[in-house]
């Protein structure tokens, strides 16, 4: 079954508006891409392009780069894809972000093809999964996040993840302690403060977490801060989660398990797609490690992370970004818990969630080939 052809529907829409005790952040239109890959045997392959955030995706190097190496290609040979990626990322500037949609389309085909699942293609080891609330507000309070682990709990989510955006240090550690007590022990809780600390900052919070149970710190440094990253790991009880940041994830997850460095690992479909996401898992599960995998910012990558989880034992959660509306389009359905928190996927051959075309047409500005 060869690769005939790939195309990219523009899509615009509108991301409702956003209220954060920051300020309010105002419905804005933003750009996205519905990526077909097509074959001779009539079978299509789809992700979408782009992540919640406002930045407008890159469309030319999928099809300057990627699409005339896959042309005529058999569209079964991901394999050989990831083994072109290191060429191409160097001589051509193929980022992750372009190439992971390709990996996950292709994943897609393979499910049609055969009528399964990409999780049972992969290998199943469950049928669900137990999800985390992580939104995507950043509050100047400590009141904003206690009332915020409160919603999470009310919407039946087992675990909440806090992103500390613009609190001090001082502040953080308070509010770490306010959410514990509000919430109780048997909540599971982590805090990401997105690579913006400095080893001191992280240090103190990272004992706050510790006296405070918490379940991992994600992503407190740099993610290319090696010294700083094994130091805390030694310093703290708190596991440290790296990294959702890095533009060569797989391989900077490496360089942390050869170092001892940490022990959960991170990534997402939207760098790694499933091929990539898959090996990170493996690769941590030969070390005794979790591989905890990251949002990846729209429903068909977020489809995408949740096969992958399904298909293996050492990722506890799946990460559910709320509110959904900043990143759901184009789909029927979308990846959503129940109200035990649980993830599952449709059992429906491929990444299993419909495309709602009647959305996509009216909202396709242009079609690239």
């Amino acid at each position: 079954m060869k690769v005939t052809d790939i195309q990219i529907d523009v899509i615009k829409h509108t991301v409702p508006a956003l209220n954060v005790e920051t300020g309010p952040l105002p419905a804005r239109e933003v750009e996205r891409g519905l990526l077909r890959v097509f074959t001779d045997a009539g079978i299509e392959g789809n992700c979408f392009i782009g992540a919640w955030i406002p930045a407008a995706p890159h469309f030319a190097p999928i099809l300057e780069v990627a699409k005339p190496e896959l042309i005529g290609h058999d569209a079964f040979d991901r394999e050989w894809l990831w083994g072109r990626m290191q060429f191409l990322a160097t001589r051509f500037l193929l980022h992750e972000t372009s190439w992971a949609p390709i990996d996950v389309a292709l994943w897609d085909i393979a499910g049609k093809a055969t009528g399964l699942p990409i999780f049972k293609l992969l290998g199943t080891e469950r049928y669900q999964v137990p999800s985390y609330a992580s939104y995507c507000f950043k509050h100047l309070s400590l009141e904003g996040y206690v009332a915020e682990g409160e919603d999470a709990v009310a919407c039946g989510f087992p675990a909440y993840k806090i992103h500390p955006g613009a609190l001090d240090t001082q502040d953080t550690i308070m509010m770490v302690g306010a959410v514990r007590k509000t919430l109780g022990d048997d909540i599971p809780l982590m805090l990401d403060p997105d690579c913006s600390y400095d080893f001191r900052r992280a240090l103190a919070v990272g004992l706050a977490l510790d006296d405070n149970q918490f379940y991992w710190f994600e992503d407190p440094v740099r993610h290319n801060d090696f010294d700083a990253i094994s130091e805390l790991s030694q310093r703290l009880r708190t596991p440290l989660s790296m990294t959702d940041q890095s533009s060569i994830q797989f391989f900077d997850s490496a360089n942390y398990v050869r170092r001892q460095a940490l022990r959960i690992v991170r990534g997402t479909a939207l760098r790694l797609g499933i091929t990539g996401l898959r090996k990170l898992c493996a690769l941590a599960e030969g070390f005794g490690l979790n591989c905890e995998i990251g949002t990846a910012g729209n429903g068909l990558l977020n489809a995408a992370n949740l096969h992958v989880a399904l298909s293996v034992r050492n990722c506890d959660y799946y990460e559910h970004l709320m509110p959904a509306d900043q990143q759901n389009f184009g789909l029927i359905s979308y990846p959503t818990p129940d109200r035990q928190g649980m993830m599952r996927v449709p059992d429906s051959p491929g990444l299993g969630f419909e495309l709602d075309w009647d959305w996509i047409e009216h909202h396709k500005v242009a079609n690239l080939s």
